[in-house]
């Protein structure tokens, strides 16, 4: 299945029948799967070879795989996606706040594991990015973040100042995960209070005008005790 074409990807991880199993799901004649069994070795790998996404287990053998990614996160914009079998709210906070940009928990499909990493190739390559050449096209909407224009069916949808920038900030990390803390410093600048509980009113304010049904959102995806994720092109 082909993710992008002459990408180069990295699988850091102690297991040798979970890299198997990444490899097969991700490798095809334009897609180069390279491996590495410790947290240290995934390091100089990366390093050597400069690969365009990373798949990092965290629990590796040598190095914790949080430190692992906040250590590639100091030199390289890659994205990271990691798979845990933890499944604890608060480590997956910790390891997107140390810079990586999705997660999958183990056990994974590798139909689940393709969409994230086709998601994640898309936003580093810009297609497409916010502000770009024109409008973009989502689920029946149009956006155009540059003259801050949205239409539906030829209608145009009134947003406030506040949800354009959840807007812009979800569709610049579309196919990621955003903690709440994330999403809240990219909008309004700032930390403090109770970033889940501000975000609560304003997202649900832009699924009622985004939407096709805002009970079951299929853009903006909550995902419990961690954040939000969008999901327009996945």
């Amino acid at each position: 299945m082909v993710l992008m074409n002459e990408s180069t990807i990295l699988v850091i991880d102690d297991e040798p029948l979970i890299r198997a199993v990444v490899r097969n799901a991700l490798a095809d004649e334009s897609v180069r799967v390279i491996e590495a069994a410790t947290g240290r070795e995934g390091i100089d790998r990366a390093a050597a070879e400069r690969p365009d996404l990373i798949v990092l287990d965290l629990g590796l053998p040598d190095v914790p795989g949080i430190n692992v990614c906040a250590e590639l996160r100091k030199w390289t914009s890659a994205p990271i996606v990691v798979l845990s079998a933890r499944h604890g709210e608060h480590e997956k906070v910790r390891l997107l706040d140390a810079g990586a940009d999705d997660y999958v928990t183990k056990p994974f499909g590798p139909a689940e594991l393709q969409a994230r990493v086709r998601a994640q190739l898309r936003r580093a390559r810009s297609i497409p990015r916010p502000g770009g050449a024109g409008p973009l096209e989502v689920e029946g909407l149009t956006v155009d973040l540059a003259r801050r224009v949205l239409t539906r069916g030829g209608e145009e949808i009134h947003l406030t100042p506040t949800e354009w920038d959840l807007l812009r900030a979800f569709m610049a990390h579309e196919g990621g995960t955003m903690t709440h803390e994330q999403l809240f410093r990219a909008v309004w600048g700032r930390s403090g209070g109770d970033p889940q509980a501000y975000l609560r009113v304003h997202v649900a304010n832009l699924r009622r005008k985004i939407e096709v049904d805002a009970i079951r959102p299929r853009l903006i995806v909550t995902e419990p005790g961690v954040g939000y994720r969008f999901r327009a092109l996945d």
